[in-house]
């Protein structure tokens, strides 16, 4: 019986896993990678997901469970920008650009 609910539970993650989007891409700021710790978070609908880090290249990977409009943040030096982007059931690539304009960060798609 033990095997049967550890067998539904793996299954059930997995179909979890399988419907899930992603959103990744790499970040830039004034021509280069931003590095390692910047943060980007995710909002889609009424579910907010926690941020995660860029790499030392400056890419991210974000897992979403639902697919349509989302917002990411992306917090920079102190500074936050939003962007929206589209979660679909396949990854989708949305590699940004940071600026400064007016002493506010903002965020474009590269």
């Amino acid at each position: 019986m033990r095997k049967l609910v550890a067998i539904a539970t793996f299954c059930a993650a997995a179909t979890t896993l399988a419907s899930a989007g992603e959103v990744l891409g790499k970040i830039t700021s004034g021509g280069a990678s931003v590095g390692e710790g910047t943060e980007v978070a995710a909002k889609c609908g009424g579910k907010s997901y926690p941020a995660v880090k860029t790499d030392k290249t400056g890419s991210y990977h974000l897992v979403i469970a639902e697919t349509g409009k989302c917002t990411l943040t992306v917090t920079f030096k102190g500074q936050s920008a939003n962007i929206d982007v589209a979660s679909y059931d396949d990854a989708a690539q949305a590699d940004l650009v940071l600026e400064a304009k007016d002493g506010k960060l903002t965020a474009r798609r590269k």
